[in-house]
């Protein structure tokens, strides 16, 4: 058979339906065996990189190889970005990167690049296919290093090659995706048990690593009275259903979760590789555990470090550990919680200022109306931040973002993604004007499956996480201004429905109306651009940034930006 067939037949029987990219001459034999195949299905895009964003939400939902392609040159180089998110994710993801006629590489032929060279940084594992002799072999190599060390793997085919016959490979064999179940020594988990007794004041952090691991985290934290803190990643994993947890720490992340961390003793690091070192306590006794041995200690000075899966580790942990009778350290940190939740939803109070639309409240009334088991994504600055806070993670509830590589435009080509393979669930983007506007032509996409994804946009007219930065460090916003077209008119234009929301008060109905309407839906929310999204603990520097900010803004004789971002935000 040739390379192409093998190829799609390979992915088959590995499990993969649906292939996410877009069309070219260098893809072309593939894409025909795909049409000829009812079991796989390839997933037309307008950018590549919106695909392979997409390509990586599917992994990671549902932990199964999810594939994305690209023709020859430009065309694979448009995946990088994405498949950089994907990697960093932990997604298991393959990508097919097309490659010029093999007689012409080394040539300066058109649109030649080295796609081995250029995907490097992003994968596991990346190879050039040259010859049918190599097949099914590479492929199955890469599919196997996605899956088995969780991210990126890239297979390098020219279209000429792609058109060779082989045949039927002895070595052809499914793909192996069983799981080892790894943990610490008896040894290394009794003292583990050891330390946790011997101390008072415990706090468990969470991050991603906990995927599996919600109820064992809960008991622990019953047993040793400890509260639960979390990294971004962490949150939809461990938040709901935990009457222990006190919130996030970090730049996005609340007071709570901040204090929880340095007032304790002891903190166990759960599967997190959390990166701002400036948020780890300076004194306590610190535990990491991770899956991944070279995360261990990278991000703080640890004095145990843990290999292990956190669900099996917890499972032999929790019988050696003595329950605690003082509940103090969690009740105190409980009590903070209380009162910073509190101040975060009175910022989301519809009745906060009857004029003003904030961001807050309608990250909050998302999450009132949205089902049970909706699919959040999320762009990267502000808008990460309102989901951050706003958001109720219920047990059904999944929330994406670019969390580790921090790209702008994610959320909509996520979102995509996720429909794709949960056409039945309520998908919501969370979009920055900004982000939105980046991959806009992926719009035509939603159009054209009539995927009935739901794109909130925070339409505030600025680039808000780069202005915020640039006041803390003391600087006017330069060049962050936005001239938005009317998003909901646009959305009509195309065939897609379009609601615009600029006054709180039409905000419940227009949600609700989006969520039931049958079809894709863009929400253009004309937001408060002056709100500010302050992290947890501020240092002497940052607010000297700040103040500096302001006073160049009066000296300038914008006296209006000020008294909006005091009255806006510290006279609530």
């Amino acid at each position: 058979m040739k390379i192409a067939k093998m190829l799609v037949e390979t992915l088959i029987a590995a499990g993969v339906d649906q292939i996410h990219g877009l069309v070219g001459d260098s893809a072309n034999a593939i894409a025909n065996e795909i049409r000829e195949h009812d079991a796989i299905r390839w997933l037309h895009y307008r950018h590549e990189e919106a695909a392979a964003f997409a390509a990586g939400a599917e992994a990671q939902l549902t932990g199964k190889l999810a594939v994305c392609i690209g023709s020859c040159g430009p065309g694979n180089m448009h995946l990088i970005n994405g498949l950089y998110d994907a990697h960093r994710s932990y997604a298991p993801v393959l990508a097919i990167a097309t490659h010029i006629p093999s007689t012409e590489i080394g040539t300066a032929y058109f649109q030649e690049t080295d796609p081995k060279q250029l995907f490097k940084d992003c994968s596991h594992y990346c190879e050039l296919i040259s010859s049918g002799e190599q097949m099914p072999r590479v492929l199955q190599i890469a599919m196997q290093h996605a899956v088995g060390r969780g991210g990126v793997a890239v297979i390098v085919l020219s279209g000429d090659v792609a058109l060779e016959e082989v045949e039927e490979a002895a070595l052809r064999h499914n793909l192996l995706t069983q799981q080892p179940v790894i943990r610490p020594s008896d040894d290394e988990i009794t003292s583990l048990a050891s330390l946790i007794n011997d101390h008072n004041k415990v706090t468990v952090f969470c991050g991603s690593g906990c995927r599996h691991a919600h109820d064992q985290v809960v008991e622990l934290c019953r047993k040793i009275k400890a509260p639960t803190v979390y990294a971004l990643r962490g949150k939809e994993y461990v938040e709901y259903d935990n009457p222990y947890h006190v919130g996030l720490t970090g730049l996005i992340g609340y007071r709570s979760g901040y204090i929880a961390m340095e007032r304790s003793d002891l903190v166990l690091l759960l599967g997190t590789d959390f990166p701002y070192k400036d948020f780890y306590p300076k004194d306590a006794t610190i535990v990491q555990l991770d899956i991944r041995p070279e995360n261990l200690g990278r991000r703080a000075a640890i004095n145990i470090g843990l290999v292990g899966d956190v669900r099996e580790t917890l499972k032999v942990l929790l019988p050696q550990v003595d329950e605690k009778n003082d509940p103090s350290h969690l009740e105190y940190c409980l009590h903070v919680y209380k009162n910073i939740r509190a101040q975060l939803d009175a910022k989301a109070a519809p009745d906060r200022d009857g004029s003003i639309l904030f961001p807050e409240y309608v990250a909050a009334e998302l999450s009132r109306q949205a089902t049970d088991d909706a699919i959040f994504t999320c762009d990267v600055g502000t808008p990460t931040v309102w989901a951050a806070r706003y958001l109720e993670m219920k047990k059904g509830r999944r929330l994406l973002g670019s969390f580790n590589h921090g790209s702008m435009a994610n959320a909509m080509p996520q979102a995509i993604g996720a429909q794709f393979t949960y056409p039945d669930r309520q998908v919501i983007s969370l979009s920055g004007d900004g982000g939105f506007s980046m991959l806009m032509g992926d719009l035509l996409t939603i159009r054209q499956y009539k995927l009935p994804v739901k794109i909130v946009i925070f339409n505030n007219g600025i680039l808000g996480f780069v202005a915020l930065e640039m006041k803390v460090q003391g600087y006017p916003p330069f060049v962050t201004d936005l001239d938005n077209p009317d998003f909901a008119a646009m959305a009509e234009a195309i065939g897609i429905r379009g609601i615009a929301v600029r006054t709180p008060d039409a905000l419940p109905a227009a949600i609700a109306e989006a969520l039931a309407h049958d079809g894709p839906v863009v929400l253009d929310m004309y937001t408060n651009p002056s709100e500010l999204s302050m992290p947890p603990a501020i240092d002497l520097k940052e607010a000297k940034g700040f103040s500096l900010y302001m006073w160049r803004q009066i000296l300038d004789g914008n006296i209006g930006e000020v008294v909006e971002t005091v009255k806006t935000n510290f006279l609530t």
